[in-house]
């Protein structure tokens, strides 16, 4: 009997070196791919977008100054307003600020918010995916947009 727990202990243990020995898909023997920040946070906000029911990301001054940013010419709206992640070598974690459109199901939208930044991210860089933390700041209501008209072109 202690012989075969002994064997247990032992296999056990040659399995958890070698899951943690494996090496992942950004590190080979050939080479080490690292992936920035930056390109986590805008693959991050782009897959959260893409799902129905999500109007925008980023809390209220993020974005304000993200409106004020469009008015000006050739600026564009940055893909990572609203996420912050955390990048390792071979895992990286999400957080979401975002606004969902009035009576869509919050729990719902989390959920395909979720799944589709992890298949997002896991999918382009080969990094796991550990967690992906959701803050929903605020609801959309369909009034919101009546307040702001366009005003005329200076120029025609």
């Amino acid at each position: 009997m202690t012989q075969s727990t002994s064997t247990t202990t032992g296999s056990t243990t040659t399995s958890t070196a070698l899951s943690q020995a494996s090496p992942s898909a950004l590190q080979t023997s050939q080479g080490n791919t690292t992936v920035a920040d930056g390109v986590v946070q805008k693959i991050a906000g782009l897959a959260a977008r893409e799902v129905s029911g999500v109007h925008a990301l980023g809390g209220g001054a993020a974005r304000a100054f993200g409106a004020l940013r469009e008015r000006i010419p050739g600026a564009t709206q940055t893909a990572s307003q609203g996420v912050a992640v955390e990048v390792g070598e071979k895992q990286t974690a999400v957080d979401l600020d975002v606004v969902t459109e009035y009576g869509a199901p919050i729990a719902e939208i989390a959920r395909s918010v979720r799944r589709n930044v992890i298949n997002a991210v896991e999918g382009m860089t080969g990094l796991q995916v550990t967690e992906v933390n959701i803050a929903v700041n605020d609801i959309h209501l369909p009034t919101d947009d009546e307040g702001q008209q366009q005003e005329p072109a200076r120029v025609q």
